[in-house]
């Protein structure tokens, strides 16, 4: 338990610094984080990081597939989470 809960703050950092340095790219017109690796961050477990990192940087606001995509992914990882966890107690 406790390595995953490492894991889990390790990629939410990662991920909520990835949507800054791309925030950061963008306005200085340099090569930038594809959308497709920011998405799979949050798939792998950097959701609440990604949703911080759309907060703070205020970047891929205006995005529907990060609008709606990252609070589908962490809804859909909460809901895994939830399985597991009753199907391990019961």
């Amino acid at each position: 338990m406790k390595v995953v809960l490492i894991y889990l703050a390790i990629i939410n950092v990662v991920t909520f610094f990835l949507f800054g340095i791309d925030k950061w790219k963008a306005k200085r017109d340099k090569w930038r984080v594809p959308e497709a690796t920011l998405l799979w961050w949050a798939v792998f477990g950097g959701s609440i990081g990604a949703l911080l990192g759309m907060s703070v940087w205020h970047h891929k606001t205006q995005h529907r597939k990060f609008t709606w995509g990252v609070p589908a992914i962490l809804i859909a990882q909460i809901a895994i989470v939830g399985v597991i966890i009753y199907y391990t107690i019961l």
